[in-house]
């Protein structure tokens, strides 16, 4: 089981920039990238929340559950 990061479908379909989204969010680049990268351990409620006001979603257009054993 894990969690999918789908930050990167939201950029796209909002025509953000990898720096235009850090910068709105409040976070630098590289934390950003580890996070399109499913690279983080954990997320701050805080962080996520900026993330879905910047992209104007919601927490599960972002996160997504698979099950690997499927």
């Amino acid at each position: 089981m894990s969690i999918q990061i789908n930050i990167d479908v939201m950029m796209a379909r909002r025509k953000m920039s990898a720096g235009e989204l850090a910068e709105r969010v409040g976070i630098t680049p590289a934390n950003l990238s580890i996070l399109k990268n499913n690279r983080a351990r954990a997320v701050r409620f805080s962080t996520l929340e900026a993330l879905c006001q910047a992209l104007a979603c919601q927490p599960g257009d972002l996160l997504e559950f698979i099950d690997d054993d499927d």
